[in-house]
């Protein structure tokens, strides 16, 4: 029996996939701005200044949402 185009594997795995990139930008997005708010200093003139440990924070913050951005595509195509 045929099924219709929205209930094709390869676009539901699609949306997933670009669902979780929205996820993924917008949660690094929140989480930069609320460690820039809670913390003491601003990240930005931080790094102007060559802080090396703000930069290693935020670093870690893009690494995080890399891997959350990468579980879940991978977890969208199984």
């Amino acid at each position: 029996m045929y099924s219709p185009w929205y209930e094709a594997p390869l676009f539901l795995n699609s949306i997933y996939a670009i669902g979780g990139v929205i996820l993924g930008i917008v949660s690094a997005i929140v989480t930069y701005k609320m460690i820039n708010r809670v913390t003491h200093f601003d990240i930005p003139k931080e790094l102007e200044k060559g802080n090396l440990a703000v930069g290693v924070v935020v670093c870690g913050i893009f690494i995080m949402i890399g891997l959350i951005v990468g579980l879940i595509i991978g977890m969208s195509l199984n």
